[in-house]
Formats: structure tokens, sequence, C-alpha cells
């Protein structure tokens, strides 16, 4: 009978757990930042500093327990010939997944559409903290999306091998 008290006990305190867990994770630590968010921007050839270009209906979210949970979504006017030959563009860009709550955001279909050509990744702007980059992907219809994503110092630094002096002090940012 004692037993089957603590399994029960152990099992309910298990399924808390993860149910604490799942929520934390997917709702908890998130927050709605569109009223916060700066003007959408991408890092000019020219001046190698982020310019703003013309976006609307942004959407974003946000946590402060990482620098990389950052999403957003908005529509863009700028046709994306016009971009590459004004903006830093990406080789290549990874799109984050977001929580299953924030529709706009779906990091398969991204990656489908960079994978097709029908959508250019940009370089929206340098170590917005320590070692992260903002991403910004732009579809040829207009639509845009922002993560951030670990630049080759924060990946660096997060494994743990030595950062060297191409990379930016940590209290430079």
């Amino acid at each position: 009978m004692n037993g089957k008290i603590v399994g029960s006990v152990i099992v309910i305190s298990a399924l808390v757990a993860g149910a604490a867990l799942y929520y934390l994770q997917i709702y908890g630590f998130y927050e709605e930042a569109s009223a916060e968010l700066p003007q959408v921007q991408l890092v000019s050839l020219t001046s190698e500093q982020p310019e703003p270009i013309r976006a609307e209906a942004i959407q974003a979210i946000d946590a402060d327990s990482s620098p990389i949970r950052f999403r957003a979504c908005f529509q863009t006017p700028s046709s994306l010939p016009m971009l590459t030959e004004t903006y830093v563009g990406l080789e290549r860009a990874t799109p984050r997944n977001a929580p299953p709550w924030f529709d706009c955001f779906d990091a398969a279909a991204i990656a489908d559409e960079l994978a097709a050509g029908t959508a250019l990744p940009f370089l929206g702007q340098k170590n917005v903290a320590f070692g992260v980059d903002r991403i910004v992907v732009i579809t040829d219809d207009g639509r845009g999306y922002i993560w951030h994503e670990l630049n080759d110092c924060g990946e660096k630094a997060y494994d743990g091998t030595i950062v060297g002096e191409e990379c930016p002090r940590l209290d430079e940012n």
C-alpha cells in the first residue's frame, strides 16, 4: 500500500513538473514586443550600418531569458532586387522555431522558401547581444521574418572555444 502511494506521488510530481516545464518553454517567458520593436533594419552595403526599411504590420515576441528567442513578422513593399543591391545579404540562414501560438512565424515554411529561392536572407544587425546577430528574411511577395542567430563569436563563446581578437569583448555590447 505505501509503495502505491509513493509511486503515485512520484508520477503526479513528474506530471506537474512536465506540465510546468512545457508551459514555461512555450508560453511563460515570451511576451509580445510589437510596441518595443524598433524599425525593421538591414545593414547597408555602403555604410555597413543598420538602416531602416519600410515595414508594416509588425508582430514580434521576445523573452528576457535568452537573446535568441526574438521572432518577428512584417510586410514590406520593398522589392528583392532593390534590397539585394542595397543591403548585406547572407549565404545561409536557419530559421528558428517559434512557439506554436505565434502563428505568423513558421520556421519550416520559411526554410522551404529559402531553399526554393523565393526568399532571401539579409543581415539586420550585427551583435544585437554578444555573439548574436539579427537575421531578416524577405520573400518575393513582401513577407518578412526576423530572428536572432548565434554568429561565429557566439558559437565559440558558448561552446568553450577560445574567442580570439576578431570578436568584440563581452562588455562592448
